[in-house]
């Protein structure tokens, strides 16, 4: 015969449970800040290299603590089964979260010229560009007016439109990332918050949207796209 366990024994384990589930949940959740590869002054002159380092060092540093203190506060409030602030996190970690998952995709989306930045090479992706915009040229033209055209801060996109199945241009407001909030792949994200090209460019956004296509990686994204079409 099994032992039965009475209720004040049942509840303490189930809440010892539940800890410890909510535990593993903010373990895995942890983020960190990913190294570039490259050096913050090798996409210079087209972006400076202070700005390279403060963008990644503080402000991408920033999203990754932000987002790490705010998945701990909700591991401890689906523990405790506080409803009213587990809604109340969830601005932080959409915009923290976004801010961490756009600029780990940026990051691998730049590569100095001597690495290839700027050259699209034959391929899946050169195809794709040429049939939906023309050419290359095509598509910088439409994405660059995307990216200036964001009101405030933001960013623009070339993504994947899996129900469409093609290339799409978009825009997020914010940190907003574009596949949770779209349902779109993002393969190639612009930056256009001021903290990415103030100190080199001013107040003149088109101008480092011109230049940043410079130092796209191209191979990056074709990578995205072939992964995106599976």
């Amino acid at each position: 015969m099994f032992a039965r366990l009475s209720a004040r024994t049942v509840r303490p384990l189930a809440q010892q449970a539940k800890l410890l589930s909510a535990g593993r949940t903010a373990l895995a959740s942890q983020a960190t800040l990913p190294e570039l590869g490259y050096g913050y002054k090798d996409l210079e002159p087209y972006i400076d290299g202070q700005i390279m380092e403060i963008h990644h060092s503080k402000h991408h540093n920033t999203y990754v603590t932000n987002l790490n203190a705010a998945m701990t506060k909700l591991a401890d409030a689906e523990a405790k089964g506080d409803v009213g602030a587990i809604v109340q996190l969830q601005g932080a970690i959409k915009f923290n979260g976004g801010g961490h998952i756009n600029h780990s995709i940026f990051w691998k989306n730049l590569a100095p010229t001597s690495a290839g930045g700027g050259k699209l090479e034959c391929g899946s992706l050169k195809d794709a560009i040429d049939s939906q915009f023309g050419s290359l040229d095509g598509l910088k033209e439409k994405l660059s007016a995307a990216a200036v055209g964001v009101q405030g801060s933001g960013w623009g996109w070339l993504a994947y439109d899996k129900v469409a199945c093609k290339l799409a241009i978009a825009t997020t407001a914010n940190q907003d990332p574009l596949e949770p909030t779209t349902g779109m792949v993002p393969l190639l994200g612009i930056d256009v918050w001021e903290h990415a090209y103030y100190l080199q460019y001013k107040n003149v956004r088109p101008s480092y949207v011109k230049e940043i296509f410079n130092v796209i990686n191209w191979k990056d994204v074709e990578c995205r796209y072939e992964a995106a079409k599976k």
